[in-house]
């Protein structure tokens, strides 16, 4: 553990859209906040190629320069960005109590205040053909990478409500949809699986799952597997979406932060407080509806005017 306790008004761990935008607000409130990036500074955006759906950016932009000009934002306001990992948490459950987080196993920070915004991680098959191409024609987020693939093929893996919905939301932009679900039904509430059945350009393959994305450098088909039958069949696509889930990062606030079932940060009403007084949650770790990089940026503000006016209680 090192010797220095350092202490600061305003630690917001995790960068991304709401990090960063949480980082702005702060600074220009003048709480000095210190920001530790994670291990993947920049959030989920920075394995993304376009980001065509931010506001403010007519001709698009790549996610990881989006990140770096958002970060040197928050820098420019006088925010302090450090690569580090927020490795274990004390929360105080007094209001005005110090908040102690311990930062790669031995730096320890006293913080008035705490941000949350780790994120989540999207769940991927571990398939290593479908990792080479990520970024290359497979997406976890048929919302964010949909338009790319209009008139094309694509496949979308999974089988709940989420899945669904992605996949008719593909088929109104794509000239097919392939849908992959691993066993004989779909988990998706009956409504959505009759939305599935009544799109007529979005084929479902049950028992089916993924054995190879075809492709070098970009998506160019797809190679399937019947589980039960052990067949192999192949199909032309430009898309893979893959839509199996969220894992919030959340593991080092259980017992303290309450979750819901799967994980995600619960926040008071439409603020970003959560059950402890001073610490605040924003962006995907609190939001499994949207997941979107602007509603994140939403949220990373409001924490921000949050834990401002939670500060001049104190005072």
């Amino acid at each position: 553990m090192s010797d220095t306790i350092e202490k600061v008004k305003c630690l917001i761990i995790g960068s991304g859209p709401a990090g960063y935008s949480a980082a702005i607000y702060a600074a220009r409130a003048d709480m000095k906040p210190l920001l530790y990036t994670g291990m993947e500074p920049g959030g989920q955006l920075t394995t993304t190629t376009e980001v065509d759906n931010f506001p403010g950016y007519p001709e698009g932009i790549d996610g990881p320069t989006m990140m770096v000009q958002l970060q040197q934002q928050a820098e420019r306001f006088g925010t302090e960005v450090r690569i580090g990992l927020a490795t274990s948490v004390e929360f105080s459950k007094e209001k005005g109590g110090v908040h102690k987080v311990i930062v790669d196993g031995n730096k320890e920070i006293h913080a008035q205040t705490v941000i949350i915004s780790t994120g989540a991680t999207a769940k991927y098959l571990g398939l290593p053909s479908e990792q080479k191409l990520r970024g290359g024609g497979v997406s976890a987020c048929a919302v964010c990478d949909g338009f790319f693939y209009k008139n094309q093929d694509v496949a979308i893996v999974g089988a709940g409500d989420t899945a669904a919905e992605e996949a008719t939301y593909l088929a109104n932009i794509c000239k097919s949809v392939t849908m992959l679900v691993r066993k004989d039904a779909m988990r998706a509430s009956k409504a959505m699986q009759h939305r599935v059945a009544n799109t007529p350009n979005l084929t479902v393959l049950y028992n089916t799952e993924v054995d190879e994305v075809i492709g070098d450098q970009v998506v160019e088909g797809l190679r399937m597997v019947n589980n039960e039958t052990n067949e192999k069949s192949e199909i032309a696509i430009t898309g893979l979406f893959i839509a199996i889930g969220h894992k919030p990062n959340t593991d080092i606030f259980k017992g303290q932060l309450d979750m819901d079932e799967t994980g995600y940060l619960i926040t008071a009403g439409k603020s970003t407080k959560t059950n402890l007084p001073g610490v605040f949650a924003a962006g995907d770790v609190q939001d499994k509806e949207y997941r979107q990089a602007i509603t994140a940026a939403g949220t990373g503000c409001m924490a921000a005017l949050d834990a401002e006016r939670y500060l001049a209680t104190l005072e």
